[in-house]
């Protein structure tokens, strides 16, 4: 029996010991401490998913400034350095917490200005105490010592450096996106630009305007009489230019470099019958070189004579004929590095 209670008293000991343990995590020592400041945060995080208007946005806004405020407070009283700086691993913390607050949004939480700044905010963060001397409702302002002026300003041109370098990676990550075929004079890939794809040897954007094109092409000219064809080919420049600024408008939606696409026919008659299109889509945009560059697919239109009772299925040596045109265009387009020929 004694060892009975002997038993259930040191399991009370036990549990006694693990709740000590987490009250003392748990638990802030005073009212006045980093603990109480994160508890807010979480509090102001709960309130504001309850409430609407302009009050869910004032008690966010408090939340995320208990937060900063606890974060700076815990990572400055356990202060630990980024390897081989004097920049404090909680500067990095809180100055995260800071970017994402002020440049942040409500769909994205991490945008590239949060990204960017984060250095330069951090910086400014770790700079801040040296103006301070003295702990608590006692501080006062000061200059910085001399030593402490040289490790501020090199810390802070150092991480403005790396946002300059970050803005400058985003800057062309997005010309990139927005200007594919400006890849198209480039010989290695860049360091800057991370893609998975291997540089690009064809401008892509170019290929899809020839493609959408030609069926369009097509539909006007194939089996129409060849009168209607010629008179069509006579004012092919104006329509085949109308109908690219369609095809551009609908497919290069997304991107930038729309306007810096047009296309234009060249016809030529190597035949005594038939003509030969080519329809160009031309790039207008920045190029390493001085000459333009352009892609190129073909076209064979020529006439063929038909019966006019082939579709009542006759086959009467004396019936009337007539002339209509027929098209075949090149599957793949060319890709060709120099000026267009003249018109």
């Amino acid at each position: 029996m004694n060892l009975l209670f002997r038993d259930i008293f040191s399991s009370f000991k036990i549990f006694e010991f693990i709740y000590e343990r987490i009250r003392r995590i748990v638990v802030p020592p005073k009212a006045y401490s980093w603990q109480t400041l994160l508890y807010l945060s979480v509090f102001s995080l709960l309130m504001s998913s309850l409430s609407t208007g302009y009050v869910k946005e004032i008690i966010a806004i408090c939340g995320w400034l208990f937060l900063i405020a606890g974060t700076a407070w815990y990572t400055t009283d356990n202060p630990l350095f980024v390897p081989w700086t004097n920049l404090p691993l909680g500067a990095l913390i809180t100055g995260f917490l800071v970017s994402v607050f002020a440049f942040g949004q409500e769909k994205d939480v991490i945008t590239p200005r949060t990204i960017v700044l984060w250095p330069t905010i951090s910086a400014i963060i770790t700079a801040i105490p040296e103006f301070f001397e003295g702990t608590g409702t006692e501080a006062k302002t000061q200059i910085p010592k001399i030593e402490a002026r040289q490790r501020i300003i090199v810390l802070l041109a150092s991480c403005m450096v790396i946002s300059c370098w970050l803005q400058f990676y985003f800057v062309v990550d997005n010309w990139v996106t927005q200007f594919p075929s400006v890849q198209i004079d480039n010989s290695k890939r860049s360091a800057l630009v991370l893609k998975n794809e291997p540089a690009v040897k064809v401008p892509t954007n170019g290929v899809i305007i020839l493609d959408k094109l030609v069926p369009l092409i097509e539909e006007q000219i194939a089996k129409k009489p060849w009168s209607e064809v010629e008179q069509w080919l006579l004012d092919a420049r104006q329509k085949v230019g109308n109908l690219g600024k369609q095809v551009i408008a609908t497919n290069l939606a997304e991107y930038d470099e729309r306007y810096l696409w047009h296309v234009e026919p060249r016809i030529s008659n190597i035949k005594k019958s038939g003509y030969k299109l080519d329809l160009l889509s031309i790039w207008d945009g920045p190029r390493a070189n001085p000459e333009k560059y352009y892609l190129k697919r073909s076209c064979q239109i020529d006439p063929v004579t038909v019966s006019t009772n082939a579709a009542s299925g006759t086959a009467k040596k004396s019936d009337n004929n007539s002339t209509i045109a027929e098209i075949t265009c090149q599957p793949i387009p060319k890709f060709i590095r120099r000026d267009p020929p003249p018109q």
